[in-house]
């Protein structure tokens, strides 16, 4: 298919409005309240048309030659490190690092951004990757200034997962800066497999490169925006902007210096969660949380941050959506669950408060639970939430057809 033509299923794909009402995929269990998700006529998310568009119009074989002679590009033959790879040592990017070294004859180079406060089964995943035979840096930020980032982005942004997520997406740059490596391998682009806009449906790599310095697609400021902003509205007192170079990408002239190219694996190999759980439980170590985790009923996604829970129910507080959702969405389009089956597990556990790490969440964040309510209340648009005798009910929840 030609790079520039957009295919024919997504012609009436537009976006709803998510301020004005609420609607439902009829193919699975996402609302349009997923930022940037659009719908076509027959009331289907983006998400649902993409996947139909990569089972049935992508030519895998193609695809993956393209890879070979990517690789072939990069690829050292004197063991130097050739390719870096973000990585938590989740399923995902046990997945890409183990492919790209036993079946692409890469060396890869694992990099991770260190979560908030790490959980036993998420250390044991990362140091099973680097024992199965990956190499591995973790960068473990400051934690006076984490932590105060961490409550500012809570309290103003309501999030307390983006200063995590900076560094998660900066850090892998300046390893390519300091290590001299141009070709960084993402996994999934997330918009086309879970819901946003499918324009770069036949892009390999990032169009909007995270290396580029005016990119804000995190929403904090760049270096040079926020020297422009007055501190109190986005940084924390005694923070400094100097302070945050661990967050932040390098310079201009590095990054052009060294023209660094990001790319994504899902481009070129059909992404399949599940099966990535599968290779990486095999090949990497990879165990699953002897429970399942708090809004949901998977047990192998997101295990490394005791914090975490708080970042996926404050997405429920926004948007009326939670982790339930985003898990059995991608499931029901993957033919793993049916709808209704879908339905019935989002009522069940989307509205799950993580109750686990609360103690821990609350002097983290030097708070007492009235005021986490009150950071949770300024979040709930009249939209998603009504007040029904001072207790909040979601004014709607996905059902079945």
């Amino acid at each position: 298919m030609e790079k520039n033509k957009i295919p024919e299923i997504f012609h009436d794909l537009k976006s709803i409005n998510r301020d004005e009402k609420v609607v439902y995929c009829k193919n699975c269990t996402m609302s349009n309240q997923r930022p940037r998700i659009q719908f076509n006529d027959d009331g289907v998310c983006s998400a649902c048309v993409y996947h139909d568009y990569k089972t049935n119009y992508i030519d895998w074989d193609k695809r993956e030659k393209e890879l070979e002679e990517l690789c072939d590009k990069h690829r050292k033959e004197d063991g130097s490190w050739d390719v870096i790879v973000p990585s938590s040592g989740g399923k995902d990017s046990s997945f890409v690092s183990y492919e790209l070294k036993t079946k692409y004859g890469m060396n890869p180079l694992t990099v991770t951004f260190a979560p908030t406060i790490p959980t036993a089964i998420g250390q044991e995943n990362l140091f099973n990757m680097s024992y199965s035979g990956m190499d591995n840096i973790v960068f473990t930020p400051n934690g006076v200034i984490h932590r105060k980032l961490c409550k500012a982005t809570l309290i103003e942004m309501g999030d307390n997962f983006i200063p995590f997520a900076y560094g998660q997406v900066n850090i892998p740059i300046q390893c390519a800066v300091k290590f001299q490596i141009p070709f960084i391998m993402y996994g999934e682009n997330g918009d086309l497999e879970y819901g946003g806009s499918l324009e770069e449906y036949n892009e390999p790599k990032l169009k909007i490169s995270t290396a580029d310095p005016k990119n804000k697609v995190l929403g904090l400021p760049t270096p040079n925006a926020a020297s422009k902003l007055p501190k109190e509205n986005w940084l924390p007192d005694e923070i400094e902007l100097k302070d945050l170079k661990l967050y932040m990408p390098p310079t201009r002239k590095e990054l052009e210096e060294l023209n660094i190219n990001e790319y994504f694996f899902a481009h070129y190999k059909n992404w399949k969660p599940e099966h990535h759980h599968e290779i990486a439980k095999k090949f990497c170590g990879f165990k699953d949380n002897p429970k399942r985790s708090e809004g949901t009923y998977t047990t192998f996604a997101s295990l490394d941050d005791k914090l975490d829970g708080f970042h996926y129910y404050l997405m429920f507080i926004k948007q009326g959506i939670g982790r339930a959702t985003s898990d059995s969405a991608h499931q029901v389009r993957q033919g793993l669950i049916t709808r209704d089956e879908g339905v019935e597990l989002v009522r069940k556990y989307d509205d799950e408060f993580p109750s686990d790490h609360l103690d821990l969440f609350l002097e983290y964040m030097e708070m007492n639970m009235n005021e986490l309510n009150s950071v949770f209340d300024k979040f709930r648009r009249p939209l998603i939430w009504t007040k029904q005798n001072d207790e909040w009910k979601l004014r709607q929840q996905v059902t079945n057809l």
